[in-house]
């Protein structure tokens, strides 16, 4: 007849007995790639927030280096003159020789005429002079208030506010700086205070200073987001700062129990102890600035500290490193490289699909029509590959089924 053979018939019935609907590979490896792309995205992410957190971090670093460099000549440009005019009035031969007969009329007009030469040159145009034989203080200010009147009163060791005196005496030849409030005089300043020596005798202390406002607005806060810049002292007692009441007025006099100090700004003794370290480092000649992260009110902040040789000041900057570096900046090369593995994994699949799951379609049609004996239907696979060479095959083989079935029906 004109329908399949008897043994034909009898191969689909057998077969149709066994079918069981197979899983599709299709859909198992769309189920693996999701798998395999989610697997590899886990580290990626981690990989990436590495990637851009050691670069904010070195950013950071670099542009510390560059801000502290920056805040250091900037305060060593404000102080430097004024300290620089100090020293050459402290080595005045006319200061000098007034110092060592302070109540010699003719001394002591060319004294006076000296410091009022040099009142003009100080920004502040103020000076003060004390003679150290007998404690007076002789001060005028930018307003010439003090003018035939510049003796001003008398220090006494045994007036506690006085002791900035004795202690600036007893540091040795030089200028030292100190931020301080005059009770007397009602002014607030950065003191720049040069002891005059004789040999071993201290003649006196003399010097000038720069309003404690003015100094601030000029070299401290300047408005950068994320950064705070500071001075402070040997000791590390905080000398200068946008916030007044960070200010350790007094460090001459004060025990380092009771001063304001950058080491109380910061929240651990790890921290304490590396800022310890890098003020130590950068007095030295061999290294110009150093930065650490460390935690300061709560939050990890990059700290730099540089020093000002000259003055003996070390300049500190905290930099948020967050507020400064935008890490949303990053968020597009993010998002580019999550679109790269997503069209990665979906030319895969489409190649994958088109390589390999289509061809094992067309094989797979090939033996169902061949099981319900249609031996000569469906394309055959001319690949050169594993599945090329089993559509092949599998073709030779059902010919030659098909050949042994009509033999056996003749």
């Amino acid at each position: 007849g004109a329908g399949p053979s008897f043994c034909a018939r009898m191969a689909m019935a057998e077969a149709s007995k066994r079918r069981v609907r197979p899983a599709s590979l299709r859909t198992r490896m769309l189920v693996l790639t999701l798998c395999a792309f989610a697997i590899v995205s886990v580290p990626a992410y981690f990989a990436f927030t590495t990637i851009v957190n050691e670069t904010v971090l070195r950013l950071g670093a670099l542009f510390a280096e560059k801000q502290i460099l920056f805040d250091r000549y900037r305060g060593l440009g404000a102080l430097m003159q004024e300290v620089k005019l100090a020293e050459t009035l402290a080595g005045s031969e006319t200061i000098r020789d007034w110092a060592r007969d302070e109540f010699n009329e003719e001394r002591r007009a060319r004294g006076i005429a000296e410091l009022e030469h040099f009142r003009a040159a100080f920004t502040d145009h103020s000076y003060f002079f004390v003679v150290g034989a007998s404690g007076n203080y002789y001060f005028n200010d930018a307003a010439n208030s003090y003018a035939g009147k510049q003796l001003s009163h008398t220090l006494s060791p045994d007036n506690a506010r006085d002791g900035w005196y004795y202690k600036t005496a007893s540091l040795g030849e030089g200028c030292h700086l100190n931020v301080d409030h005059d009770d007397v005089l009602a002014v607030t300043k950065v003191w720049i205070n040069c002891v005059i020596l004789d040999g071993e005798r201290v003649l006196g202390v003399l010097g000038s200073g720069l309003d404690l406002t003015a100094f601030v607005k000029d070299v401290v806060d300047i408005p950068q987001t994320g950064v705070t810049a500071m001075f402070v002292d040997r000791a590390g007692a905080v000398q200068a700062h946008r916030d007044p009441a960070q200010v350790d007025f007094h460090s001459i006099t004060k025990n380092v129990e009771s001063r304001k100090t950058i080491f109380s700004m910061i929240d651990d003794e790890a921290g304490r102890a590396a800022m310890r370290q890098m003020l130590a480092a950068v007095a030295t000649d061999a290294v110009e600035v150093r930065s650490h992260f460390m935690r300061m009110g709560g939050r990890e902040v990059l700290v730099g500290v540089g020093y000002l040789d000259r003055l003996d000041w070390y300049n500190v900057t905290v930099m948020d490193v967050d507020q400064i570096i935008d890490r949303s900046l990053f968020v597009p090369i993010g998002a580019l490289l999550a679109g790269l593995m997503l069209a990665v994994t979906g030319i895969l699949c489409v190649l994958f699909r088109r390589v390999v799951l289509d061809r094992l379609a067309r094989v797979e049609a090939r033996i169902t029509a061949v099981g319900e004996g249609r031996y000569v239907e469906g394309a055959v696979d001319k690949g050169n590959d594993e599945i090329g060479r089993m559509s092949q095959t599998f073709d030779a083989m059902a010919r030659a089924v098909e050949s042994h079935t009509i033999e056996l029906e003749r």
